[in-house]
C-alpha cells in the first residue's frame, strides 16, 4: 500500500542518542486563501518558505495540481504537503479511470481526510482544496487532523488572521472572477506584510466550469527587490595594505633516504603432491 514511511524516527532517536542534531523538517508559515465566484472558484498563496527563523525559499510554489480541474494550497510543511497532493493525484486519476468520470472535488477531499486521520496529524499537511466538477465549483479545507470545512471563502495558514479579515470585510455575494481575483491577492498580501512567516509573491489559480485551470505564477510580486541609490562595490587597492607577512603552512625539513632489503625465511606452505 502506498503511504509514508517513519522508519526515519528510530534513526532520529539513535541520532539524537548520539548527541547529533536531529535533522528538521522545512516548515512553511504560510497565508493560503480560497474563495468562489460566479462559475468558478479562485485559490492563491504566498511564495515564502520558512525553516525555523531563516527564510529557506523566496519563491516556492505551495500551489499543487491534483487534476485538471482540481487544484489545492498547501501550509504546514514543505515536503507533507508536496508528497500528500502527488499522492491524492495519483489515486484520483486511478480512480476516474476505475470509474469512467471525472473527479469530484468531494471525492479528493474524503481521501484526503481519511489520509490524514489515519497519521493523527503527524503528517503536517494543511490543505484549501477547491475545483470545479458536474456539480459546479466547490471549496474545501482540510487540517492535518482530519477535520474539514466548507465555505464561500477559507484561509488557512500562520497569516490567516490578516487573510480572514480582508475577506470577512470585502466578500459578498455574486463576485466576478476579476473581483474574485483581486479579493484573493489583496487577502494574501495582507498576510505578507502582517506575517513573518509569510512573504514574496502571490501566486493564483482560476477554475472556471468547463475551462481549464489556469495558474497565475507570481500573480502579484509585492516585495521587488528596488535598486539601490548608492553603490557599494570599491574598486581594487581602495584599502591601503599597511605590513604583510607570509607564514609557510609546512616548515621544510631535510631528511635522509635509505633503502633497506627485508628477506623474511618461514615453512613453506603444505600443498598436495
Amino acid at each position: 500500500m502506498p503511504g509514508f514511511n517513519f522508519d526515519n524516527y528510530q534513526r532520529n532517536n539513535f541520532l539524537a542518542s548520539k548527541g547529533y542534531p536531529i535533522p528538521k523538517a522545512t516548515s512553511t508559515g504560510t497565508t493560503i486563501v480560497g474563495c468562489r465566484f460566479d462559475g468558478g472558484v479562485v485559490i492563491a498563496a504566498d511564495t515564502r518558505a520558512t525553516e525555523g527563523d531563516i527564510v529557506a525559499d523566496k519563491n516556492c510554489e505551495k500551489l499543487h495540481r491534483i487534476s485538471p480541474t482540481i487544484w489545492c494550497a498547501g501550509a504546514g510543511t514543505a515536503a507533507d504537503c508536496e508528497f500528500v497532493t502527488q499522492l491524492m493525484s495519483s489515486t484520483l486519476e486511478l480512480h476516474a479511470l476505475s470509474t469512467g468520470r471525472k473527479p469530484r472535488v468531494v471525492t479528493c477531499l474524503t481521501l484526503l481526510k481519511q489520509h490524514l486521520f489515519k497519521y493523527q496529524g503527524h503528517v503536517g499537511a494543511y490543505l484549501i482544496v477547491a475545483g470545479v466538477d458536474p456539480t459546479g465549483p466547490r471549496l474545501f479545507s482540510i487540517h492535518a487532523h482530519g477535520s474539514t470545512d466548507v465555505g464561500y471563502y477559507l484561509s488557512l495558514g500562520s497569516g490567516s488572521m490578516a487573510a480572514m479579515a480582508v475577506l470577512e470585510t470585502k466578500w459578498k455575494q455574486s463576485l466576478t472572477k476579476d473581483e474574485a481575483m483581486s479579493l484573493c491577492a489583496e487577502a494574501i498580501e495582507a498576510g505578507i506584510w502582517n506575517d513573518l512567516g509569510s512573504g514574496s509573491n502571490v501566486d493564483m489559480c482560476v477554475m472556471e466550469v468547463d475551462k481549464p485551470a489556469v495558474l497565475y505564477r507570481n500573480y502579484r510580486t509585492p516585495n521587488e527587490r528596488s535598486i539601490k541609490e548608492k553603490s557599494y562595490k570599491f574598486p581594487r587597492g581602495t584599502t591601503a595594505i599597511l605590513k604583510e607577512k607570509v607564514w609557510p603552512v609546512v616548515d621544510a625539513v631535510p631528511f635522509d633516504i635509505f633503502e633497506e632489503t627485508i628477506i623474511r625465511e618461514g615453512d613453506k606452505m603444505e600443498i598436495d603432491s
